[in-house]
């Protein structure tokens, strides 16, 4: 039935809840990114500013994150992403007083621009424990002949919410301004955490509680580098988002180049999560783990050729549909990197393996941010993202020619294996 069901973990009620929890926080999360973005580019008006905030996210997330799983496959899974969640609210609250009448009247824009820096700082921080308690929750949740299917549903499910997230905060910022937006995110943060313990607590799987922290990381990175189909599919996709990503100058279009104002820059937002969602609701229907290793190459490949059309173009229209395909391409990407990592995880280093995958695609998003915003500056912002564009290309290319391994990479026998399982 798993195999012919697209709706087989859909049928399960706390996988639902879960999905509303992830969904009602992504949903804040990035309206929280697109208002952050938007109002530090007010205050600055320099492209360095953008790349510092991905600076400041990154520098915490990397730090903690093989450090963050090892702690992950210690706990108990959903009371550690409760207590995430609680944190994460603080900062959200802090943003919304921070964007008060009463404070911008008060504080410099110096004052203003380093505090908003300390508290990404500190959502850095709890980023590198939200990826590996979601990853880990989300396999004690469903039985495993179905993790491929619930790994499909989970990826829509968060684009899905970006999608929404980023569209509503464009709008959002022009309709209510940056202080009421906040607003909306902290009390999206407050819904996520009151779902949340609709779920049950869950075993520890890991029969090695209290097992030595440094011998427990090494463990974890070493099976990530000898698993050569997730260390494969980890590389490409953080090279794609470090030098391909193009959504932190996405200000910058919307208010120099495009010229259209808060309501453009949510669609030009928007249009690569739509693409992507649209991809991934395809896949819960029709399976791509049959040649993944080349859908994945040829995916990213297409991926780089619509962010060099993007930094081309001067046209609004044609931007959108650019991005739009760049969403497309980037689904197929990430429903076979998630079903690559779900099924070649072990239960008792999910925790772990899901940090070095931070370490590689969560924090590259923040780092490509970095590196988006210095290369603007040295070279100018549509030159810098057809150079990002042409470095994903390049490295695909180089990919499937020196790992054959790779280009022939195929989950259908792993996927049957853990069908017939239980």
């Amino acid at each position: 039935m798993a195999k012919k069901d697209p709706y087989a973990a859909l049928r399960i009620k706390e996988f639902n809840i879960f999905l509303l929890v992830r969904f009602a926080l992504i949903f804040g999360w990035s309206m929280q990114f697109i208002v952050i973005e938007w109002q530090v580019y007010a205050l600055t008006k320099d492209p360095l500013s953008l790349g510092i905030i991905g600076l400041m996210e990154i520098i915490p997330a990397l730090a903690m994150a093989l450090f963050a799983g090892h702690i992950v496959d210690q706990k108990e899974k959903r009371n550690l992403l409760a207590i995430c969640i609680a944190a994460f609210s603080l900062i959200s609250f802090c943003l919304f007083w921070l964007t008060s009448p009463e404070v911008i009247s008060s504080w410099s824009k110096k004052s203003m621009l380093y505090t908003i820096y300390g508290l990404v700082f500190f959502g850095g921080f709890l980023r590198s424990f939200f990826g590996p308690t979601i990853f880990s929750l989300v396999a004690l949740i469903v039985p495993k002949k179905i993790y491929a299917n619930a790994a499909t549903w989970n990826s829509s499910t968060w684009q899905m919410s970006r999608v929404l997230g980023v569209a509503f905060a464009g709008f959002s910022i022009g309709w209510l301004g940056v202080h009421y937006s906040l607003c909306i995110v902290f009390a999206l943060v407050l819904v996520s955490l009151l779902f949340l313990f609709q779920i049950k607590r869950k075993p520890i799987l890991n029969d090695k509680i209290g097992e030595p922290m440094m011998q427990s990381l090494k463990e974890g990175v070493h099976f990530v580098f000898k698993t050569k189909a997730i260390l494969g599919a980890l590389t490409l996709d953080m090279v794609s988002v470090l030098f391909g990503g193009a959504v932190a100058l996405l200000a910058i279009f919307a208010q120099d180049i495009l010229k259209v104002g808060p309501q453009g820059f949510g669609i030009l937002v928007a249009a690569p999560s739509v693409g992507a969602f649209i991809t991934m609701l395809i896949t819960a229907y029709i399976p791509i783990s049959k040649n993944a290793g080349m859908k994945l190459l040829v995916a990213i490949f297409g991926f780089g050729i619509c962010i060099v059309v993007f930094g081309l173009s001067t046209s609004f229209w044609l931007s959108v549909a650019a991005l739009f395909f760049s969403g497309v391409t980037d689904g197929v990407s990430m429903v076979i990197r998630q079903t690559i990592l779900q099924i070649k995880t072990p239960d008792n280093m999910r925790g772990r393996v899901s940090s070095v995958n931070s370490m590689f695609v969560g924090s590259s998003n923040e780092l490509g941010a970095f590196e988006s915003g210095v290369t603007a500056k040295l070279m100018g912002t549509a030159t810098a993202v057809v150079f990002g564009g042409t470095m994903t290309l390049i490295t695909v290319i180089t990919t499937a020619i020196v790992s054959p391994t790779f280009r022939k990479l195929d989950l259908t026998k792993d996927i049957e294996e853990h069908e017939n399982a239980e």
